[in-house]
């Protein structure tokens, strides 16, 4: 007999007053990564008290690096590297370990990383980060479950992508800052989070052009030093809370936000009927009572982001009347679907397509987490839900979300953590 813990939600009311953002785990994590680059201490503020930040932690100390944590600032002491290997067993739950390939081979000149794990919706292979590295002069092949990359030294090339990957950009960008000559990534990814990498690889002395574009140019560098740096506001953390504050018929004032970052999001929320207010490093919203239908569509950033898909599909199920969701990222991540209908939500979907027909109310029920974002719009649905949910394998929501019940607790929700048992 194992415990493990469950979220359990009284739903029904509504939500009101201040909570602060955290900071962004798809931008903390490659910045982590990059810290690979070059021998020193680093101090990085602003980090959000995840399970993907420990497990990056842990990985960068078993290659050699000394990472403490304590009150979200990380300190990263890099030299006295003994293990150029990232194993299978940190490797497999998170996705993002695959960042430290770049850095890895750029500085090393070699780099045995397990293939990543993570979650566990849809395809989103590698082969992006691999082709790249190949035209920067990596000898690249794969045995057994792990990438092993060898180069003497990467050289600059012309790389082009397909479509622009998130994780490839920030991998051969952070291998290309130590390329003999330059570089060109031709569609990179626009994201924030690409940019904040780009501003923390200048600091450290990397010389590249072209942040918050689609064209990156990289001049390589003999070497580079180590910098401090704050890690960027989660606009996925903040597009959910923004949420949370409409479906509950509540009124939220989001701290330490970027509302650029969420300007996709902010649009869509006030055709939804919602009134959102935005200052420097704020954003207010107050519901006005009533959701009204808004279809969306997601798209690479500036478009509306994937992370935010089944949050909304959450709120359109009590929305006043029939919404459609166009998945364009990913296939495979309506995984959430099953678990809505669960609470009652009437959701079909049809390929990529998937339409949300209104109901009168959602009644709560045992659900279980699918994936990260999943989780969370299982934790919207319960906010509003009538009676008591119950949600399970809340470890993915662990890795992307920090103390997030305590911070519905104190916008005035009925949200507590249980152990349930599990036979094993």
């Amino acid at each position: 007999m194992l415990l493990i813990e469950k979220i359990v939600i009284k739903g029904g009311k509504t939500l009101k007053g201040t909570v602060k953002n955290s900071g962004a785990k798809n931008a903390v994590l490659p910045v982590m990564a990059s810290t690979l680059l070059a021998d020193g201490k680093y101090k990085i503020s602003n980090v959000p008290d995840l399970k993907d930040v420990r497990t990056m932690s842990a990985l960068l100390n078993s290659i050699g690096s000394k990472v403490e944590f304590e009150k979200n600032s990380l300190t990263v002491e890099t030299e006295g590297y003994n293990n150029l290997e990232a194993p299978y067993d940190l490797v497999k739950t998170m996705r993002a370990s695959i960042y430290v390939l770049g850095p890895m081979i750029a500085r090393f000149g070699y780099a045995k990383v397990s293939l990543p794990g993570g979650c566990a919706w849809g395809p989103r292979p590698v082969d992006l980060h691999i082709r790249g590295l190949k035209e920067l002069g990596a000898d690249i092949s794969i045995n057994k479950g792990y990438i092993i990359a060898k180069a003497k030294r990467l050289h600059g090339t012309r790389i082009s992508f397909e479509i622009p990957s998130v994780g490839a950009t920030g991998n051969i960008l952070m291998a290309a800052v130590l390329a003999k000559g330059y570089t060109i990534i031709e569609n990179a990814a626009e994201e924030p989070e690409i940019t904040s990498l780009v501003k923390c690889l200048k600091k450290m002395g990397a010389k590249i052009k072209g942040a918050g574009t689609d064209r990156l140019e990289i001049e390589g560098v003999e070497y580079l030093e180590p910098a401090d740096f704050r890690v960027i506001p989660d606009r996925i953390e903040a597009g959910t809370f923004l949420v949370a504050g409409h479906m509950t018929g509540g009124d939220i004032k989001i701290t330490n936000s970027k509302p650029e970052y969420l300007t996709a999001i902010i649009n869509k929320l006030r055709k939804s009927g919602a009134e959102v207010n935005e200052g420097k490093d704020w954003v207010h919203i107050r519901s006005r009572g009533k959701i009204d239908p808004v279809d969306i569509s997601t798209a690479v950033y500036p478009g509306f982001p994937t992370d935010m898909q089944a949050q909304w599909m959450a709120m359109m199920s009590l929305a006043q009347g029939t919404s459609v969701i166009t998945e364009n990222i990913f296939k495979d991540r309506f995984t959430h679907v099953a678990e809505l209908k669960r609470l009652g939500a009437d959701i079909e979907v049809n390929g990529n397509v998937a339409v949300i027909k209104p109901v009168k109310f959602l009644s709560g029920a045992p659900v279980m987490s699918t994936d990260l974002r999943a989780s969370a719009s299982l934790l919207l649905s319960g906010l509003v839900a009538r009676g008591i949910t119950n949600v399970s394998r809340i470890y993915h929501i662990d890795r992307g979300y920090e103390k997030i019940e305590k911070k519905f607790q104190d916008l005035g929700a009925e949200i507590w953590r249980e152990n349930e048992k599990h036979i094993t």
